[in-house]
C-alpha cells in the first residue's frame, strides 16, 4: 500500500507540474520579451529627450504598429509590373520581393505608420519648440545627403543605407540645433528622410517593376522612422 501510495503522489506531480512548453520554444519567448522590453526602454528614452511623455511614447508605439501595415493610395501611373519572386541585397539588407502578375501600373501610397506619424510628431516638435528656420536648414542638409546615397533598385523601390540619414541628422542637429539638439535631430532625420530618400526620387521609381511603392515603405522599421530614432541617440552621445 505504502508503495501505491508514493507512486500516486509521483503522478500527481507529474499531473501538476507539467509544462506544456519546450525549453527551445520557452527561450525564443524569453528572448523575445527582452528584445520587447529593450526596444520599448529605447524608445522611451528617445522620446524622453525630445520631450514627449509615456502616454505619448505608447500611443505613437501602438499607432506606428497598427498603422505599419496601411498604405494610403495617393496616385497611381502606368508601369510595366513583371516581377518574379526573387530576393534582392541592397546596401546588406535583404528584401523579398514577391510573385506579380503583370498590371500595367504602379500604385504609389503613403504609409501611416512609417510616414504619416513620425510627420506628425516632428510638426510637433517645430511648432512646440519654435525650431522652424533650424528645421527647414538642417532638414534640406539631411535631404542633400540622403538623395546622394539614394539608390533604386528594380521591384523594391528606393534604398538607402540605414545609418547614414541618422549620422547625417545628428551631425547637422548638433552644428545648428542648440538648445533642441535632440528634438532637432528628431525632426530633419524624419522630414530630411522623406525628402531626399521618397519624395525627391519619386521619378526615379517608374521602370523599376514595383507594383507598389509606398512612402514609408516597410512601416515601422523603415528608414523614415528608424532615422528620427537613431539621430536623437546619436545627437546626445
Amino acid at each position: 500500500m505504502a508503495e501505491g501510495r508514493g507512486s500516486q503522489r509521483r503522478n500527481d506531480n507529474r499531473v501538476f507540474g507539467y509544462w506544456p512548453l519546450t525549453g527551445s520554444f520557452l527561450l525564443v519567448l524569453i528572448l523575445l520579451a527582452a528584445i520587447a522590453m529593450l526596444f520599448v526602454g529605447f524608445v522611451g528614452y528617445v522620446y524622453s529627450r525630445i520631450g514627449l511623455s509615456n502616454a505619448w511614447l505608447f500611443a505613437i508605439l501602438i499607432g506606428s504598429f497598427i498603422g505599419s501595415r496601411i498604405n494610403i493610395p495617393v496616385w497611381r501611373f502606368s508601369d510595366r509590373v513583371t516581377v518574379e519572386s526573387l530576393d534582392v541585397v541592397a546596401f546588406g539588407v535583404r528584401y523579398r520581393i514577391p510573385a506579380v502578375s503583370h498590371t500595367g501600373r504602379t500604385i504609389l501610397a503613403v504609409n501611416v505608420g512609417g510616414a504619416l506619424i513620425p510627420t506628425a510628431v516632428s510638426v510637433y516638435l517645430v511648432v512646440h519648440n519654435g525650431i522652424w528656420l533650424h528645421s527647414l536648414v538642417a532638414s534640406a542638409c539631411v535631404a542633400a545627403v540622403v538623395w546622394i546615397v539614394a539608390r533604386p533598385i528594380r521591384g523594391v523601390g528606393i534604398v538607402v543605407p540605414t545609418l547614414v540619414p541618422p549620422a547625417a541628422a545628428a551631425a547637422a542637429a548638433t552644428v545648428i540645433g542648440r538648445p533642441a539638439v535632440a528634438a532637432l535631430a528628431y525632426v530633419c532625420g524624419t522630414i530630411g528622410t522623406l525628402i531626399g530618400g521618397d519624395l525627391i526620387n519619386l521619378w526615379r521609381t517608374r521602370g523599376l517593376g514595383a507594383p507598389v511603392v509606398s512612402i514609408g515603405g516597410a512601416g515601422t522599421f523603415d528608414g523614415i522612422f528608424v532615422a528620427g530614432l537613431l539621430a536623437v541617440v546619436l545627437a546626445s552621445l
